[in-house]
This record gives C-alpha cells, sequence and structure tokens, in this order.
C-alpha cells in the first residue's frame, strides 16, 4: 500500500472535481494526503485573488471556493514540514545545488516531505519533480494514471 501526496496543481483539479483526478482520489480514499506547503499555497492564492476581486459577485464566488479548499483540508490528512522533512529539504539542496532556485523551493519541499514520509508524490510537473532522485511520481490527471 503507497501514500499518494497530492501536489498543489493535484488538489486544484481535485477542487475543480477533474474525473480522472476525483476518481483515482476516491479509490485510493485515506492513503491520499496533501502538504502543508500545498496548504499554503493555496490559501495564498485565495487571498490575493479575493483581494483582487473588484465586483461582489467574484468575491462571493472566490469566498465560496476558498471554503470548500477548507473543507477539503478536514477531510484529508495533511503532512507537516517537520525536522525529518527539513533535513531531507537541505540533503536534496547539498546534493543537487540547481534545486536551490527560488521558484523550485515551494516543489523541493512537497518532495522533501514525500521522501521522509515514503510517499508518491502525484503531479503533472514532471519537469520540476524528476530533478530529485529517488522520488516517484504519478500524474493521476492521464487517462492512465501513468507513473514517470
Amino acid at each position: 500500500m503507497s501514500l499518494w501526496l497530492l501536489d498543489t496543481d493535484h488538489v486544484s483539479l481535485l477542487l475543480e472535481r477533474h474525473p480522472q483526478v476525483s476518481r483515482r482520489v476516491a479509490y485510493q480514499g485515506a492513503e491520499v494526503a496533501i502538504s502543508i506547503v500545498t496548504v499554503q499555497e493555496l490559501f495564498n492564492g485565495w487571498v490575493v485573488r479575493i483581494n483582487g476581486a473588484r465586483k461582489v459577485e467574484d468575491v462571493v464566488r472566490l469566498y465560496g471556493k476558498l471554503s470548500r479548499t477548507v473543507a477539503l483540508f478536514g477531510r484529508v490528512r495533511v503532512l507537516d514540514f517537520d525536522g525529518k522533512a527539513g533535513e531531507t529539504f537541505q540533503r536534496l539542496l547539498r546534493e543537487n545545488p540547481t534545486l536551490s532556485k527560488q521558484r523550485l523551493q515551494k516543489d523541493m519541499r512537497i518532495a522533501a516531505i514525500a521522501l521522509a514520509n515514503d510517499a508518491v508524490v502525484v503531479t503533472r510537473n514532471y519537469r520540476d519533480f524528476s530533478q530529485v532522485s529517488g522520488l516517484n511520481i504519478e500524474d493521476w490527471s492521464q487517462q492512465d494514471g501513468s507513473s514517470q
């Protein structure tokens, strides 16, 4: 049995009711988790969008989506960026300095959490996550749920 860690993009697909992602999450059930990094990224995104909304209708719609996001966090296991993940993150950056680019930081934190918890990262972002040695990756957005 595997632990499946959805990256932020896959959580967004789940919230949008993407058919393949929704089906796989339902099938895997309690073995699906998200990271605290994804929680941060989603909250940051909603804050920017809500604060930038010009019309009341948009604010209502966006708060509704934020509410659905918060509800998901209550139903899915959230993995912390704990000491073990922090040590793994530092090791990743030491072993491969190209991973320390600013644009990769949150993805590398998610990768570190996955490695620390022996989880498979579920992502469409093969380009960045594949740079992490030993990290297992799958994309559930494809019809066949292919492994990378």
